[in-house]
């Protein structure tokens, strides 16, 4: 063996490694971008499949909630929003969890029942979920994938909506009310005429 092939051989062998770490950090936002939120089922907080792909064609508003925060009233705007939008195709999901602040301590029936007593809400909610990190639920984790650090909530009644097609369309922060001009024209935009 020359010493010219001597040479070639570890800058082969570089350069394989150099586009194996290529091809593995192509491959990751590219199955993330392919993805879509119909891709992801939830389980709705009567225990029932929920998967989001039945919402297809529809622009989903996804909101992390919680029954003891500061912005729990915003029970009632998104509620009204529901009741606003529902029969032009929006879909108004409620995701309870106790991220931040233990603010969601209670099991699923207790939540529904706070719900239903204290804001008449009767818009889809899920069973219980972590919203962030890495023990986030799957929808979660790939709305932070394709949405970077706007698309991961913060706090409670982070404000997540989903184009008719799946696409992450838009982020909310938590202190926008359901029923600002800011959302319901960001829903009024991707709903059937």
């Amino acid at each position: 063996m020359s010493s010219l092939t001597i040479a070639i051989q570890p800058a082969r062998w570089l350069a394989l490694g150099f586009i194996a770490i290529l091809l593995v950090w192509g491959v990751m936002p590219a199955k993330a971008a392919s993805q879509s939120a119909h891709d992801f089922n939830f389980t709705s907080i009567e225990g029932k499949a929920m998967p989001l792909a039945a919402y297809r064609g529809q622009p989903i508003l996804v909101v992390n909630t919680a029954s003891f925060c500061g912005y729990t009233p915003q029970y009632k705007g998104l509620q009204a929003l529901w009741q606003r939008y529902r029969d032009r195709g929006l879909m108004v999901i409620g995701v309870p969890s106790n991220d931040f602040g233990a603010q969601e301590p209670k099991a699923e029936d207790a939540i529904k029942e706070f719900c239903e007593v204290n804001y008449d809400v009767d818009f889809p909610l899920t069973q219980k979920q972590v919203v962030k990190g890495a023990s986030a639920h799957p929808f979660y984790q790939w709305a932070a994938s394709v949405g970077g650090s706007e698309a991961t909530p913060g706090w409670n009644f982070h404000k997540l909506l989903i184009g008719p097609d799946g696409a992450l369309v838009r982020t909310f922060p938590s202190a926008t009310e359901p029923m600002s001009a800011e959302l319901t024209g960001a829903v009024e935009g991707l709903l059937k005429k």
